[in-house]
C-alpha cells in the first residue's frame, strides 16, 4: 500500500517548524489537518505557517474556504483523496500535519458520508422544537435509539442531522453509518509529538502573547467587518440559515482565539479578559487533544520535553520514518 505520513500533537507542541524540515528532506509536501486552518482571512489565530514557510514547502487544505461558509470532516477527506494520489503519482510521500482529532480519524478509520443538508427540512425540524422543546431527540430516540444514545439531548446541531439523514434514506443514521464507514487505502505511519503539560501550557501561552503582538485583534475586527458586509449585500434576499447566521454560530468564529476577541470587540470583556480567557481555552483543547490520541493506535510518540530546536524534533522524526 502507499505511505501516508501523518504527524500529529496537541495545539503548540511544535509540528510546524519540524513538519517543514521534514518535507525538505523527503522533496514532498504537506496537507493540513486543521480544521480551521481552512478559513481564509483568518492567519495569526490559527498559527498558519508563515508565507515565506508555505513558499519553501507547499501546504495544502489552507486558506479554501471563506468564513461564513460551512465545511465537514466528510468534505475534507473528498478534497483530501485526490491531493494525496498526485502526490504518490510524483512519486511523493505526503505529510498529513495537524491536531483535529476528527479529520485524522477520518483518514485512518473512515467516516460516514450521509446524504447532503436540506436546508427546508432542517428549519422545519428546528420550528418543532422551538414549539415543543425536547420534541426532536424524543423523535430521533424513536427513529434511531442507536444514534439517540451516543448524541446529548442539547446537541441540537447532530440531532437534527441524524433525523435528516433517517428522514431522507429511509435508513437509521447508526446502521447507515456502519455500513459506509470506511478508511483511506494508505499505509499510514502515526507520529506524534508530545511534551510535559506544564511546558506546553507555558509554550501555548506564550504563544497566545505573540498572536496578540503580531495583530489578531486586527486580525479579527477584519474578519468580523467581512461577514457583517456579506450579511447586509444579502440582506435583500430571503435568509439563508447559516449565511445570515449570528456570529456566533459560524464555525470559523468558534476558533479560540477569535471568539474571545470578539466578545472584547463587542464590549463584553476587557482585552486582558479575552487573553487569559484565549490562554484558558487553548490549554483546555490541549487537554482534549491529549485524550483523543490516546484513543488513536500506532502513534509513535515523540517526547520533545525540554527540546526548543526543531530541528532536534526533526532528526526525531527521521529516526522514527526510517525505523
Amino acid at each position: 500500500m502507499k505511505k501516508v505520513i501523518i504527524l500529529l500533537g496537541p495545539t503548540g507542541v511544535g509540528k510546524t517548524a519540524a513538519s517543514i524540515l521534514l518535507a525538505k528532506r523527503l522533496i514532498t509536501e504537506i496537507i493540513s489537518s486543521d480544521s480551521m486552518q481552512i478559513y481564509k482571512h483568518m492567519d495569526i489565530g490559527t498559527a498558519k505557517p508563515t508565507i515565506e514557510e508555505r513558499r519553501t514547502v507547499r501546504h495544502h487544505m489552507m486558506d479554501i474556504v471563506e468564513p461564513w461558509e460551512s465545511y465537514s470532516a466528510g468534505e475534507y477527506i473528498k478534497a483530501v483523496q485526490p491531493i494525496i494520489a498526485n502526490l504518490h503519482d510524483l512519486n511523493k510521500i505526503p505529510i498529513v500535519v495537524g491536531g483535529t482529532g476528527l479529520y485524522i480519524k477520518a483518514m485512518t478509520r473512515g467516516i460516514f458520508s450521509g446524504p447532503s443538508a436540506d436546508w427546508d427540512l432542517r428549519n422545519e425540524l428546528l420550528g418543532k422544537e422551538k414549539e415543543t422543546p425536547g420534541y426532536l431527540y424524543d423523535y430521533l430516540k424513536r427513529l434511531d435509539p442507536a444514534a439517540a444514545s451516543k448524541i446529548m439531548p442539547e446537541d441540537m446541531r447532530r440531532i437534527v442531522r441524524a433525523l435528516e439523514v433517517c428522514l431522507k434514506s429511509d435508513n437509521v443514521m447508526s446502521e447507515m453509518h456502519w455500513a459506509l464507514t470506511k478508511p483511506l487505502p494508505y499505509e499510514f505511519t502515526k507520529i506524534g509529538i508530545t511534551r510535559d503539560r506544564k511546558e506546553l501550557y507555558k509554550m501555548i501561552e506564550q504563544r497566545v502573547d505573540k498572536m496578540i503582538e503580531d495583530g489578531l485583534v486586527d486580525e479579527v475586527k477584519k474578519l468580523i467587518s467581512l461577514i457583517e458586509e456579506r450579511r447586509k449585500r444579502l440582506a435583500p434576499s430571503p435568509i439563508h440559515p447559516f449565511t445570515d447566521s449570528p456570529l456566533h454560530r459560524l464555525s470559523s468564529m468558534q476558533a479560540i482565539g477569535y471568539k474571545e476577541i470578539a466578545m472584547h470587540l463587542n464590549e463584553e470583556i476587557s482585552l486582558d479578559e479575552a487573553v487569559a480567557l484565549v490562554k484558558k481555552r487553548s490549554r483546555n483543547y490541549a487537554k482534549r487533544q491529549f485524550t483523543w490520541f490516546k484513543k488513536e493506535e500506532g502513534i509513535q510518540w515523540i517526547d520533545a520535553t525540554g527540546v526548543y530546536d526543531a530541528y532536534e524534533i526533526f532528526q526525531s522524526l527521521i529516526k522514527h520514518i526510517s525505523a
